[in-house]
């Protein structure tokens, strides 16, 4: 579909540690002039992490911006230049000292595309093992815990709005998809 405006003018008004702010100026081809807020963000991968038994692994950490805590699957923000799936094999490992042997892109999905750029990339890992040092957190992430539930049981967890996050919901339906298949 072709763009259904012309862009005016971009402006970056904030610049972040984890998002910037641009103003865009568009015109309609009725002649109307409005804006557009848009955030940047290098965007981020998450890891759905399928065990044997068809566990997954989840966390559960405080997240500010709804002041609760908030169970997801793990995920992390792209380094800049960085690949999305480096970037899962490092947050894997940050955030739940496990490693994985095998790797398999999911998707890749807009998080919020009427505002926001950011881009997820869902993948699932397999073969898992505990690295020795095990986890490497950030101060951010101190009070993180670890949940490994039957991945039938995380399905059951959206159903009673335990599990809200849509990165985490979306990674779920899709390794219950991916595990009829395998």
């Amino acid at each position: 579909m072709a763009q259904p405006f012309t862009i005016l003018r971009k402006e970056k008004r904030y610049s972040g540690k984890i998002i910037d702010l641009r103003i865009d100026a568009i015109q309609y081809p009725s002649g109307t002039e409005t804006i557009r807020e848009v955030i940047e963000h290098p965007g981020g991968a998450v890891i759905l992490c399928l065990f044997e038994n068809d566990d997954i692994l989840l966390v559960k950490q405080y997240r500010h911006p709804f002041e609760c805590d908030v169970i997801e699957l793990p995920a992390g923000k792209l380094d800049t230049g960085e690949e999305p799936g480096l970037c899962a094999e490092r947050e894997l490992r940050e955030e739940t000292g496990y490693g994985a042997r095998k790797w398999e892109q999911l998707t890749s999905l807009y998080a919020t595309p009427g505002f926001c750029n950011e881009i997820l990339h869902i993948f699932l890992a397999r073969d898992l093992y505990l690295h020795e040092s095990g986890p490497a957190r950030e101060e951010g992430e101190s009070t993180m815990t670890l949940m490994r539930v039957p991945l039938t049981e995380a399905l059951t967890m959206i159903d009673r709005g335990e599990i809200v996050d849509g990165k985490t919901i979306a990674g779920i339906l899709l390794g219950i998809r991916k595990r009829e298949i395998l």
